[in-house]
This record gives C-alpha cells, structure tokens and sequence, in this order.
C-alpha cells in the first residue's frame, strides 16, 4: 500500500462510492424480497392466481406459482447475504485505510 495521503484519500473516496453503490444495491434487493413475500401471502391458500406477462395478466397455478415465489425469494435472499458481505468487507478495508491516512497524515505534522 502507499502511504502517500493523498492517493489514499482517492482511494478511499473510492471506497466511499462503492459502499454507496452497495447500500443502493441491497435496498432495492429488499424492495424485491418484500414484493415477493406480499406475493406469497396473496398466493397462499388462493384457488386462482394470475401473473403477469408483457403487460398481460394471465392465469397460472397457483401451486406453481407459490413454488416459483418460494425460489425467487430464495434467490434474492442469498444475493442480498452476498451484497452485505461485500459492503461489510469494504467498510473494513476503508475503516483501515482511513486509520493508516490519519496515521501518515497526523505523523508528518
């Protein structure tokens, strides 16, 4: 790593913007997680089910559509743990590369 502050304070503007990006990335991730689970709870116990298909409502089964749901919210829940991991992993990394500016800087004053 070098230890001049001011390509570590780039790099850690850097950081900041990817956290940012993450952050955007989860919320909208946790929209998904519960506009599926709202789907579910309709879905559930129900005798008819309709999705939507190019702007055209259709019948579906119910069951299979309760079974595509379950997968969907599966999928966006683990792609959510991943997001977290890495927004978590950067945050350690900046957290890091702050203390060693606050370091180089503090010690060259």
């Amino acid at each position: 790593m070098t230890h001049d502050p001011k390509s570590m304070m780039i790099q850690l503007q850097g950081m900041e913007q990817q956290l940012q990006s993450f952050g955007m990335q989860r919320q909208q991730l946790q929209a998904q997680l519960l506009e599926v689970e709202s789907a579910l709870e309709e879905v559930e116990g129900a005798k008819t089910a309709y999705r939507i298909i190019g702007g055209i409502m259709v019948s579906a089964d119910p069951v299979a559509l309760k079974s595509e749901l379950s997968e969907k919210k599966g999928s966006i829940g683990v792609r959510i743990k991943s997001v977290e991991r890495q927004e978590n992993s950067l945050k350690d990394k900046a957290q890091a590369l702050q203390e060693e500016v606050l370091k180089v800087s503090g010690g060259k004053e």
